[in-house]
């Protein structure tokens, strides 16, 4: 079966403004997010062919796919809502601050597996949309280039961290121990029997890991996080 590169999209304006984007409308990349997303195709250089490139119809990651596919005119993009980032509902657009003091945050944090955002989707129905996505995708590559084609997905940081807690067999109530950066690559090669996963959260940037004057805490990031300041 092929092997899945998931990319996180390039940082956005609301990873910059601390805010939950959701699917709100207008959320681009930043001038930080546009130069990751510049350089996506020579990290990405040595992989080829990519047999397809599908992406999130959100903004953020239509723009991050953009300069990869300026540079393979062969390849023809395709969207699939079911890798869009988690329905947040009612707390969209809202300061991650803020939702902090929300009961129901203590929830995604430790039972992401119980969480349902007001006016939104659950974790698990996010979860299961982009993992049954996943499967279609490989079949289908799996039929129009081979067991052995490579594919990309460019999607969220919370979309991410559920299907590589779907691969390693982790319940999800620990995926918010799985961080992904904005434009990392994570891969995964499907196998008849199992999944392996072979990159995570990959940037090739390590100033992420240097000391900060304000430790990032015990909580994940909902959402994913702007990554390294």
């Amino acid at each position: 079966m092929p092997t899945l590169i998931l990319v996180r999209h390039g940082r956005s304006t609301a990873n910059t403004e601390g805010l939950l984007a959701g699917w709100t409308p207008g959320v681009a990349l930043d001038e930080r997010g546009a130069a990751q997303a510049a350089a996506l195709p020579g990290r990405l250089a040595e992989v080829s062919p990519l047999a397809e490139i599908v992406a999130s119809p959100l903004q953020r990651c239509q723009e991050t796919i953009r300069p990869l596919l300026d540079a393979r005119p062969d390849l023809r993009p395709h969207t699939d809502e079911r890798i869009g980032e988690c329905h947040y509902g009612d707390w969209s657009g809202r300061k991650l601050a803020e939702l902090k003091d929300e009961p129901l945050m203590e929830v995604v944090q430790a039972h992401p597996s119980a969480a349902a955002f007001p006016g939104g989707e659950s974790m698990r129905a996010m979860q299961t949309r982009a993992a049954e996505a996943v499967r279609e995708w490989n079949a289908r590559v799996e039929r129009d280039h081979g067991a052995d084609a490579v594919y990309l997905m460019c999607s969220h940081g919370d979309i991410i961290k559920s299907l590589v807690a779907e691969a390693l067999g982790l319940h999800l109530d620990l995926f918010q121990r799985i961080s992904v950066e904005p434009c990392s690559i994570t891969a995964i090669r499907y196998t008849r029997l199992r999944p392996f996963l072979v990159r995570l959260g990959d940037t090739g940037d390590f100033t992420s890991l240097v000391p900060r004057e304000e430790p990032p805490g015990d909580d994940a990031q909902v959402g994913g996080g702007a990554g390294a300041p």
